[in-house]
């Protein structure tokens, strides 16, 4: 059989490329003749840039930039084939970078999500693909922005510093030294929420929380967000802020409208950079997971679209995840089996030590009844 194996991560324990690897040794180790095409799968979020590399021809670029909270960080991108640059703001601004006891968006930045594309950029890439998921910030894209050459003034004319506090004193900006680069290329960017920059569904209200936002904070970051927007606007000409997806990642989603970006879906996004369309029109079987399915899995998430994809093509599709839950005739809707990898009782500990075996063996107990059945 030509399998493809395509899971999402499975959060806190394994990687998708982890997963995919795993899965693809346990069928491998049954010595049925399959052959397997690993395609780990991403959302945009944490390890976007890790399964675009492991699923497609590509280089890792380690880089120097200004992490979250201002200090410099080493981090890394990634430049695919056609001189394409994968960037996902979790490994540049991320909330796992920033101490629970520091979270805080009067103290956070994306400067260093700008400093990164334009390293890229230096480097000859003329598109890109953004991971937006994970980050720390709420300063509505400020700091990337002024690293790309927007300049941005408080009312006493001095210019604003890169921090989300500083978004609450801008007054004016231009961006007539915007780097001229960004003119000529073409920017994807993976976006799994619908949010606009403000209010009660705003970047503020909805996301601020996670990332330190107390209670007061929340509107005036909300009305500093509305400032900010509209003063762009005025001199772009065109509004941007109800846009859905603009108030994703703190607002950077506005900002990257504002570059001409185009949001999508981070499943889809993932998919077309690792050619999974292709490789599952070829397939006889897809397998793909993750760490908890349940209905919300058809709408977004990345086994969805995979089962959704397959579905084109007559291709069948078996759900392997750490754990099910909810109404599964509705996942049995999509997939032609669901399966959880524990098979026993365990703690949330022990499964988490255990994800591995448990998903190798779990693999294994599956292609064999296919292959006993000769399905």
């Amino acid at each position: 059989m030509n399998i493809v194996v395509a899971p999402d991560s499975f959060k806190g324990s394994l990687t998708s490329s982890q997963a995919a690897n795993i899965m693809k040794q346990a069928i491998l180790d049954l010595h049925y003749g399959d052959t397997v095409r690993t395609k780990p799968m991403a959302d945009g979020g944490e390890g976007t840039v890790d399964a675009l590399l492991a699923s497609s021809a590509g280089d890792r670029i380690e880089v120097t930039c200004t992490g979250p909270l201002g200090k410099k960080i080493k981090t890394y991108y990634a430049i695919l084939e056609n001189n394409t640059a994968a960037i996902e703001v979790a490994n540049i601004a991320g909330l796992v970078q920033v101490p629970p006891s520091q979270r805080n968006p009067d103290v956070t930045t994306t400067f260093g999500l700008g400093e990164v594309m334009k390293d890229a950029l230096d480097k000859g890439c003329k598109s890109f693909i953004i991971g937006l998921g994970g980050s720390a910030t709420n300063d509505g894209g400020l700091g990337f922005l002024q690293a790309l050459g927007m300049k941005a003034w408080d009312k006493e004319g001095k210019e604003a510093g890169i921090f989300g506090k500083d978004l609450l004193e801008v007054n004016q900006v231009s961006f007539d030294r915007l780097d001229p680069r960004l003119e000529h290329i073409t920017i994807k960017v993976a976006c799994d929420v619908d949010n606009p920059l403000c209010g009660e569904k705003g970047a503020s209200a909805v996301y601020g929380p996670q990332k330190g936002a107390s209670s007061k904070q929340i509107p005036i970051y909300d009305e500093a967000l509305a400032r900010f927007a509209a003063l762009i606007e005025k001199q772009k000409g065109k509004v941007f802020n109800n846009v859905k997806g603009s108030g994703a990642a703190g607002g950077l989603g506005f900002a990257f409208l504002v570059l001409g970006a185009k949001l999508i879906s981070g499943a889809e996004l993932v998919a077309e950079a690792s050619n999974l369309k292709k490789a599952i029109e070829q397939a006889d079987l897809v397998i793909t997971g993750e760490g908890q399915s349940d209905e919300q899995t058809l709408y977004g998430k990345a086994p969805g679209y995979i089962a959704d994809l397959a579905q084109i093509y007559g291709v069948p599709t078996i759900l392997i995840s750490g754990s099910l839950a909810g109404n599964l005739d509705v996942l049995r809707s999509k997939f032609h089996g669901c399966f959880s990898i524990i098979t026993k009782p365990l703690t949330i500990e022990e499964c988490m030590d255990q994800a591995k075996q448990l998903l190798y063996n779990q693999t294994k107990q599956v292609m064999h009844l296919i292959h006993s059945l000769k399905i």
